[in-house]
């Protein structure tokens, strides 16, 4: 069977747990008609780029397929029928990637909600940077003494 990736937005205004069941119910579309969903990510909510449907932010979902067109089809049918579904788009690929995508990749880089661990780093560069001029100190003043 042929490789889709799926990515659906939903409304703001309705829980993580609304958004869960829309993905459940789209899932068991994929697995009634004989396909596999390999993997679901929940990429929470965003802001989106411009306003749809009067919503300024929306839950995004990751579907990884493996199944038939006609089962593509049939979800992509009703996700345009469900209430809930502001956009969705899905692409046929090649493979089905094993990582995790780049939006939960960047997520783990960042170091959770407030970049935590970013700024930790960035805390840990800065002691090295003030450490280092301090080390050199007592170097250049010594070197300077033996030249007078």
């Amino acid at each position: 069977m042929p490789y889709y990736e799926n990515v659906f937005i939903a409304r703001q205004d309705i829980s993580s747990t609304q958004v869960e069941a829309i993905a459940d119910a789209m899932a068991e579309i994929i697995t009634t008609d004989g396909g596999t969903v390999a993997r679901r990510e929940y990429w929470g909510l965003k802001s989106l780029a411009y306003r749809m449907k009067k919503n300024k932010k929306g839950h995004f979902v990751l579907f990884n397929l493996d199944a038939s067109i006609d089962a593509v089809r049939e979800m992509e049918r009703q996700m345009g029928l469900h209430e809930d579904v502001l956009r969705f788009m899905t692409l046929r690929t090649d493979d089905l990637p094993e990582d995790p995508s780049v939006m939960l990749a960047s997520r783990s880089e960042r170091g959770g909600r407030y970049g935590r661990d970013r700024d930790r780093g960035r805390n840990e560069k800065r002691s090295e940077e003030t450490a280092t001029p301090k080390a050199e100190a007592p170097a250049a003043s010594e070197s300077a003494g033996e030249a007078s």
